[in-house]
């Protein structure tokens, strides 16, 4: 994993994609958040919803990406970031090189699901034709805890 030097900030961002998880498991959903941030600001939010919208591709990070697409015109996002609250899985991962996002920041891993390092290698795989500063950890604890309540209060 890459880490460009944006601890401070990164944090800042991770915190804003921890309040959409919070919103994801006020309604009874998977408790994933991720913003996308462009030039120092956030342009979209997004949270699964998955369950409420009987959508499999309703993940935290697709609909921030195409909150993102929709608020700046493109669905190129070259020089956006995506903070996401848990290591995306290979679709969110495929939606991101699509994107061409310049970097994706995440919480904790997904040892299950997990398409940047944990399960597969999506992010920055040799035969893609773009590749993105990719950083993970922040705030890994705040970010597994809300998903092992989730988990927890479920069974």
């Amino acid at each position: 994993m890459q880490d460009d030097g944006s601890g401070e900030s990164d944090e800042i961002w991770m915190l804003e994609a921890l309040r959409g998880a919070r919103r994801a498991l006020e309604a009874g959903e998977v408790p994933v958040g991720a913003v996308v941030v462009r030039r120092g600001v956030i342009v979209a939010r997004g949270f699964n919803c998955n369950v409420s919208d009987s959508d499999p591709t309703a993940h935290a990070e697709i609909v921030a990406l195409r909150a993102a697409g929709a608020a700046l015109g493109n669905y190129r996002l070259g020089d956006c970031e995506l903070f996401a609250t848990i290591e995306p899985c290979s679709m969110c991962a495929g939606a991101m090189v699509h994107a061409r996002l310049r970097r994706l920041v995440y919480g904790a891993d997904d040892p299950k699901a997990g398409a940047v390092h944990s399960v597969l290698h999506v992010l920055n795989h040799p035969c893609l034709n773009h590749c993105m500063q990719i950083r993970g950890g922040v705030l890994a604890g705040r970010c597994s805890e809300i998903l092992q309540e989730f988990f927890r209060n479920r069974r």
